[in-house]
């Protein structure tokens, strides 16, 4: 497989996106012709991982742009700001969503004056120019943190924040891509991440088709195999850092993150600087999504528990920044304390 695995693109009229719903067992795209499908497409997990997610509502927004029959500036930015509101309310954890919609909104304006076929080019322009960001800032990503891999290269990660999730070469498996790039030996545990099983179907299939070596766990067995000293260093990716470093993910991640700490291994996260939200202090006051309860109640469509149980489905949990050992940006990696470099890369990709 490419290392850029393309996971969402734009065609005129259209928004493409690899349907990872299906995945490990059938490659499909859905063609998404309007903004309606757009945001079920994120809602749905269709297309799934913070920066992912970022990059099909930047197009999602051009989607907008390019159907609108407006003929004045003004109307076609209020559609506009209409189309954030509905993209920014279908997943409120990952912040790259807003941050992208917000950023394409931003550009429109600013052309506002030249008219409204200028705004629907600068829109467009926008959202391409987000994805080629999104994966220079991968690729930077795994230059950083390919160096952070201790000698045996033994990594757990968890969830996917592979190609997958990205414009295409992932975060937290970007140190792992480049440093098996790099002639490293490696060999990747991938617990399965209940209960929408995006370790088991997405990153092991990555990572099989990258050709790296790997092991399928359960998610149970993350705390055993630290005990065994089969594990090195954890690696994992992130929807929304803080201004202190708390750092939210696909829930499971704060266990993990107790476990590394009670075994005396590095726990590193890797985010481009899109996902820093400065606006918020701490963890406590990060938006935590809660999913269907079918998804825990089912597997793969197939019951699992009695009838008419109730089950709970936070999709994520959040990680305090005391058990965070670096954040890998694409600007370099940041040690605690954490707050001062979480704004210099943030003032630095403004």
């Amino acid at each position: 497989m490419d290392q850029e695995l393309r996971t969402v693109w734009w065609e005129p009229g259209a928004v493409c996106l690899i349907d990872q719903r299906r995945l490990p067992h059938a490659q499909e795209t859905v063609r998404c012709a309007d903004l309606a499908t757009v945001a079920w497409a994120i809602k749905a997990m269709v297309v799934r991982g913070a920066p992912a997610i970022g990059c099909t509502a930047a197009y999602g927004m051009a989607l907008v742009a390019y159907h609108s029959p407006a003929t004045s500036s003004n109307d076609l930015i209020g559609e506009l700001e209409t189309a954030r509101a509905t993209l920014d309310a279908q997943r409120p954890t990952a912040v790259n969503l807003a941050w992208a919609t917000r950023r394409v909104l931003t550009r429109a304006q600013a052309s506002a004056h030249e008219g409204p076929e200028a705004i629907r080019a600068a829109v467009l322009a926008e959202a391409h120019a987000i994805l080629a960001e999104d994966l220079a800032m991968c690729h930077a990503i795994g230059d950083h943190g390919a160096p952070l891999i201790p000698p045996r290269g033994h990594v757990l990660t968890h969830c996917n924040a592979g190609g997958l999730a990205t414009a295409g070469y992932g975060t937290a498996l970007a140190p792992i891509r480049t440093a098996f790039a790099q002639g490293r030996s490696l060999h990747v545990f991938v617990d399965e991440t209940r209960p929408f099983l995006q370790g088991a179907r997405l990153t092991a299939w990555e990572l099989q088709q990258a050709g790296i070596p790997l092991t399928l766990i359960t998610d149970n067995m993350a705390g055993y195999m630290m005990r065994c000293g089969r594990v090195d260093c954890v690696i994992v990716g992130a929807d929304r850092i803080v201004a202190n470093g708390d750092t939210a993910n696909k829930i499971g991640t704060y266990s993990l993150a107790v476990l590394a700490r009670a075994h005396g291994l590095p726990f590193f996260v890797a985010a481009p600087s899109s996902t820093i939200d400065l606006t918020l202090n701490h963890g406590d006051q990060i938006p935590i999504e809660e999913r269907p309860e079918a998804e825990v109640t089912h597997c793969g469509g197939q019951q699992i528990a009695p009838a008419n149980v109730r089950a709970a489905n936070p999709a994520f949990d959040v990680t305090p920044h005391e058990l965070i050992t670096a954040i890998i940006t694409e600007r370099g990696v940041i040690y605690p304390p954490f707050c001062d470099g979480l704004r210099r890369v943030v003032t630095e990709r403004r």
